[in-house]
C-alpha cells in the first residue's frame, strides 16, 4: 500500500485530501501543526507536524520513513494592499507558503530520488497564476511555488518522480475566513476592498454557495495516480474561465476583460 503524507490536514483541503487518498487505498500519514485538530479523522497515521520547524520536519521524516506521496497543502492566506502589510507578516507567509514546502521536499524527496519513484503534490492556487487586487502578496507566495515547482518538475523526473501543482479557484473553505487582513476597514483601501468583494461574489458565486474543498480533494488525488500528464491541475470553474482568458489575450486585453466582465471600476 502506498504512503501519502500531507500538510495542513486540520481543515479544508488538506483533510478532504486525507479522506479522498484513504478512499482510494492509500496509507495517509494526515499531519497538522495542532494534533488534536485531526483526532476525528480516519487515517492511518496522525502526526503533528510544523513545516515552519526543522526540527518538527526532521522529526516527522525520521518517524515515518519512506513515503510514495507528499502533498503540501499548508498554506496562509492574506488580503491587503501592498503598502500597508507588515514586513513581518509577509516573511510568515512566505515563510509557511514557500521555504515551508522547500522544506518538506528537502526531506523527503532524496528518498524518493533514490528510490527512482514518487509523487509530490504542491497545492498552489489560481493566484498563483493570475493576481488580483489586494491579493497582492498572497500571489507572490503562489507564484514563487509555482516557479520551484516547474524547476523541481525538470529535476526529479529523471529519477521518475513526478511533481504536480494543483490551482484551485473559489471554494468552501474555512481558508478565507482564516487569511489575514490589513487596513482594508479604513481608507484609502476600504472601496477598494468592497468593490472587489462584489467582483468576487459574481466570478466564484456567494461563500456559502461555492463547492466545498472534496472537489480539490478529488483532483489532488486524481494527481497522485497521474490520471492525466500534466504538471499543471487547475480545478473549479473560476479556476477554469480566468485562466482560458488569461492565456489567450496579452495584459491590456486581459484587464479589460476582467474590468468588464467583474464591474471592476477602480
Amino acid at each position: 500500500m502506498a504512503r501519502a503524507l500531507i500538510t495542513g490536514c486540520s481543515t479544508g483541503i488538506g483533510r478532504a485530501a486525507a479522506v479522498e487518498l484513504t478512499k482510494r487505498g492509500f496509507e495517509v500519514i494526515a499531519t497538522a501543526r495542532r494534533p488534536e485538530t485531526l483526532e476525528d479523522l480516519d487515517v492511518a497515521e496522525k502526526l503533528a507536524l510544523d513545516v515552519n520547524d526543522d526540527a518538527s520536519v526532521n522529526a516527522v521524516r525520521d518517524a515515518v520513513g519512506d513515503v510514495e506521496v507528499l502533498v503540501n497543502n499548508a498554506g496562509i492566506g492574506i488580503h491587503a494592499p501592498v503598502e500597508k502589510v507588515p514586513l513581518d507578516e509577509f516573511r510568515r507567509v512566505l515563510e509557511t507558503n514557500v521555504i515551508g514546502v522547500v522544506r518538506m521536499i528537502q526531506a523527503f524527496a532524496p528518498q524518493m530520488r533514490e528510490r527512482g519513484s514518487g509523487v509530490i503534490v504542491n497545492v498552489s492556487s489560481i493566484a498563483g497564476r493570475v493576481a488580483s487586487p489586494l491579493g497582492g502578496l498572497y500571489s507572490a507566495s503562489k507564484y514563487a511555488l509555482e516557479g520551484l515547482s516547474e524547476s523541481l518538475h525538470y529535476e526529479l523526473s529523471h529519477w521518475n518522480v513526478r511533481v504536480a501543482l494543483v490551482e484551485p479557484g473559489g471554494f468552501d473553505t474555512a481558508f478565507g475566513d482564516n487569511r489575514m487582513s490589513f487596513a482594508l476597514d479604513q481608507p484609502p483601501y476600504d472601496e477598494l476592498d468592497r468593490i472587489w468583494e462584489q467582483a468576487q461574489t459574481k466570478l466564484q458565486g456567494a461563500a456559502g454557495d461555492r463547492p466545498g474543498p472534496e472537489v480539490v480533494a478529488q483532483t489532488i488525488a486524481d494527481a497522485v495516480e497521474g490520471k492525466q500528464k500534466k504538471l499543471r491541475w487547475p480545478v473549479g470553474a473560476d479556476a477554469d474561465l480566468v485562466l482560458q482568458v488569461r492565456t489567450t489575450q496579452n495584459d491590456e486585453e486581459f484587464e479589460t476583460t476582467m474590468r468588464t466582465t467583474l464591474g471592476l471600476d477602480w
